[in-house]
């Protein structure tokens, strides 16, 4: 699977998720051989988890389906800038690459914000990658959900 690929699924399981009431974000994680290892969309309200995040999620699974708790050599999609417990999730995982559409100037840790992968105290620093992919698309869904929220 390509880029484009499984940026457009990080993008479904986003919508999916807005169609479920929660924030539109989606992920995707696939193995180092470019296999699909999971797939999921935000379910902090329906698991009542704040820490039930789309690449939490992602992760969790691809751990179990790869028996084991590194995940070297993943590449990890996602439709918005990753937050800081994601991005302190994806170091102490070993996750090799992070794709990710949509910037996210407010909560993001990527490039925003705390800039976790350039800190100092930052064990692992994947390869990060914004892609243009999507990211019109992917800021969309955020935006016309927020709206709704606040109309």
């Amino acid at each position: 699977m390509n880029d484009g690929e499984a940026i457009a699924l990080a993008l479904e399981e986003a919508k999916s998720a807005a169609l479920r009431g929660e924030v539109p974000v989606g992920a995707v994680l696939l193995g180092a051989d470019g296999a699909l290892l999971a797939r999921d969309g935000n379910r902090i309200l329906e698991l009542k988890d704040p820490t039930a995040h789309a690449e939490m999620l992602v992760m969790r699974n691809g751990a179990k389906a790869l028996g084991n708790e590194r995940l070297t050599g993943t590449t990890l999609y996602v439709s918005l800038e990753p937050c800081a417990m994601c991005a302190g999730a994806v170091a102490m995982a070993r996750v090799g690459r992070v794709v990710f559409a949509a910037c996210d100037p407010k909560g993001g840790a990527v490039l925003h914000g705390p800039r976790f992968f350039e800190q100092p105290t930052c064990h692992h620093r994947p390869v990060v990658e914004q892609t243009e992919l999507l990211a019109v698309e992917a800021g969309e869904i955020l935006r016309d959900f927020f709206r709704a929220r606040r109309s």
